[in-house]
């Protein structure tokens, strides 16, 4: 994709309103009286304590606090709704089908069924009619609407249909003044905003707190929880060896390159953009000594990174 086409959806997403497809990601539910119970001794976040209407991020974790998804959870009354990355969408399924046994909870298959369309932008919630359908303002607040179910995000509002109805949504969507942007475009604006993805940034190596995700996916007063010994140990009592940084590179670069500071390996790429704002951009998990200000040699073409704080914007 060439710079001039990734400006002008990037300025859509900016300005007005985009519109991506995001049904690909992995999506169960949860029914039963003991859903929220169950699931809040299974992940980070306090689940237990939702209520219709409202949602929160979270991460499944192994016995040793390392992660094996990041999933957004919603309260839609009646039932629980999970959202996640495709890749992590198995270990998620699998985990819940095993740890439910005994629970009043039933699991469902959702991914194929129903559809996700993210509008991204300030205009978001005027082409979703939010107001109208009475769509809460906190991040992962959710409502019923004429569209499907209505859920705020950080860059707008996602809407979740039945797979079946997704045209219909779509051209109502852009009749209201949605216009549909590639994917890559809305990935430069996560970037730009610093938040990490599961498979491209995090994987089963990471602990939360490495990748600065404590304040929005791990609650410390919940009951407990696989994995959170070691989440609480190091947060109340330790230092993480990495973290999420953001890098200004010299030049474009793919995924997974090194990155050395001297002659010592301490990260790879993660994510890597390239922002009408800032340029060529990536995030990473760095080891603690490569601080904001330092400069990183990437890979071995002589490109450059300079480490900087997130988010860039």
């Amino acid at each position: 994709m060439t710079e001039t086409e990734v400006q002008a959806p990037t300025a859509i997403i900016g300005q007005g309103c985009g519109l991506l497809d995001r049904s690909e990601r992995g999506k169960l539910a949860l029914t039963g009286s003991e859903a929220k119970a169950f699931l809040a001794g299974q992940v980070t976040n306090d689940t237990e304590s939702l209520t219709p209407g409202h949602g929160v991020y979270a991460a499944l974790l192994t016995h040793k606090g390392k992660m094996r998804a990041d999933l957004r959870v919603l309260d839609l009354g009646d039932e629980l709704w999970l959202d996640t990355e495709r890749v992590s969408l198995q270990p998620l399924f699998d985990t819940i089908r095993r740890a439910k046994i005994g629970y009043d909870v039933e699991l469902h298959k959702r991914t194929l069924q129903q559809a996700l369309l993210s509008l991204l932008g300030p205009r978001a919630r005027e082409v979703a009619g939010a107001d109208a359908a009475g769509l809460g303002t906190d991040e992962h607040a959710s409502a019923r609407s004429p569209l499907g179910v209505l859920v705020t995000t950080d860059l707008g509002v996602d809407v979740i249909c039945a797979a079946d109805d997704a045209a219909r949504v779509r051209d109502e969507l852009e009749r209201a003044g949605a216009i549909p942007v590639p994917e890559g475009a809305a990935e430069a604006r996560r970037v730009e905003t610093g938040r990490p993805r599961y498979g491209i940034d995090l994987d089963d190596t990471v602990i939360p707190q490495e990748a600065g995700l404590n304040e929005r996916a791990v609650s410390f007063t919940k009951g407990c929880y696989v994995g959170q010994e070691t989440v609480a140990r190091l947060h109340y009592k330790g230092k993480p060896n990495r973290h999420l940084r953001g890098l200004r590179l010299s030049g474009p670069a793919p995924s997974g390159a090194p990155l050395r500071l001297g002659e010592r390996e301490v990260g790879r790429l993660g994510s890597v953009a390239h922002s009408p704002r800032f340029g060529d951009i990536a995030l990473a998990l760095v080891r603690r000594e490569a601080a904001p200000g330092d400069e990183l040699a990437v890979g071995d073409d002589g490109t450059s990174a300079t480490v900087v704080e997130l988010p860039f914007a």
